[in-house]
């Protein structure tokens, strides 16, 4: 709650500058004028919206959780949290232009559907998945 819901000044801050980083780097991949403030325009009249739900806060939040409360040096454990959000924020930069690839490509809303909700968060948690395993596979190899 203090890193992520709207109840302090470090939770706005922190998804503030995760939503920053996140649509600059999208900016690179986007087609010109296509990113317009939080906004990715699909068409004329089909928008995505990034806010602190896309920025990939969440599972990154989990993640970073899951890695402090596992039994592991503090050194092992800084690694494997910086390691974790760089994963993440790659793996979230795919995932939003997979869906707007989908969803320019498609007819409708049901494209974004499937790859938003879908296909897009089962990346995510397998994702967070894999890195926590890989995470605790090195922590026994550490021991």
């Amino acid at each position: 709650m203090v890193f992520y819901a709207p109840t302090s000044m470090i939770s706005s801050s922190i998804n503030e500058l995760q939503t920053k980083l996140t649509l600059i780097s999208l900016e690179f991949f986007l087609k010109p004028e296509q990113l317009q403030g939080i906004d990715i325009w699909i068409n004329p009249h089909y928008k995505i919206i990034i806010t602190k739900a896309c920025n990939g806060m969440i599972p990154i939040l989990f993640l970073l959780a899951s890695i402090l409360a596992y039994p592991s040096t503090w050194i092992h454990k800084l690694i494997w949290s910086v390691f974790g959000y760089i994963v993440f924020f790659i793996v979230n930069i795919i995932r939003i232009l997979w869906v707007v690839f989908i969803t320019e490509n498609g007819e409708g809303q049901g494209e974004f559907y499937w790859s938003h909700d879908i296909v897009g968060n089962t990346l995510l948690m397998t994702t967070g998945l894999i890195l926590f395993v890989l995470f605790i596979k090195s922590a026994s190899k550490n021991s």
